[in-house]
Order: structure tokens, then C-alpha cells, then sequence
């Protein structure tokens, strides 16, 4: 688990999956560690929600989990690029760390698409018209 834990800090996954990190300095809560987040990030693809990861890896065997971060794109700020490169070790090792945070809690807000209103709350990252 210590590999996995070390894995979401350097791999940025907790910046934005888990409520409170940036403020608390970078101190991993537990209790709300890869819970994804209610505020949402919003540009001209929309508005996107930090998944929760907890949920998305209880969903998935570890081999399914290692074949979906080989694989997966999805919409900004997550830089899924990235997590292609993850060597497999560090995929499993993220995923058994996952795993051993217990109860999974709520799933975030849905994607909420150009042009329509969000009921969470979101910080806009790029208008959806940049000015001339």
C-alpha cells in the first residue's frame, strides 16, 4: 500500500480527488483520500467533476483497472495523458492502495455539458469564449 499511497501523491491524483488536500498543505485525510470532489472544474468542454476513485477501482479487477489507466481519455483538467505512462507496477500498486481505503462514499456530480447551468459548485478555468 505505501507504493500506492506514494503513487497518488506524485501522480497528482489527489490535488484534485480528494477534498481539501491543496489547503491542508498536502496532508492526505483518509477518511476522505480519492473521494473525488463537488466542485467541479469548467471550461469550453464543459463542466467535469475529480471522479471517485474509490468507487471507479471497486468497480474494476486489478487487471481491468491496469487495462482502463492504459486506455482511458477524458475531458479537462485531467491529464489522463499522463497516467498512460504510469509503469504497470505503479497502476497495481495504485489500485491495491485504493482498495485498502474502505468505504467508498458518494459519487461525484455528473459531467455537466457546454452551455448548461451546474448545480455544484465549479471554478471556471477557461471562458467558453476566449475575448479578441
Amino acid at each position: 500500500m505505501e507504493r500506492g499511497a506514494h503513487i497518488a501523491i506524485i501522480g497528482g491524483c489527489h490535488d484534485c480527488h480528494t477534498t481539501g488536500y491543496a489547503q491542508s498543505e498536502g496532508q492526505v485525510d483518509p477518511a476522505a483520500a480519492l473521494k473525488g470532489d463537488s466542485v467541479g472544474f469548467q471550461g469550453p468542454w464543459g463542466t467535469t467533476y475529480p471522479t471517485n476513485l474509490r468507487i471507479l477501482a471497486g468497480q474494476k479487477s486489478e487487471d481491468q483497472w491496469v487495462d482502463y489507466l492504459k486506455s482511458f481519455k477524458t475531458r479537462p483538467p485531467m491529464p489522463w495523458f499522463n497516467v498512460h505512462h504510469f509503469a504497470e507496477s505503479d497502476m497495481r500498486s495504485l489500485y491495491q492502495y485504493i482498495k485498502s481505503l474502505g468505504e467508498t462514499g458518494d459519487p461525484a456530480p455528473e459531467f455537466v455539458p457546454p452551455g448548461q447551468k451546474p448545480s455544484a459548485p465549479y471554478i471556471v478555468m477557461a471562458p467558453p469564449q476566449m475575448p479578441e
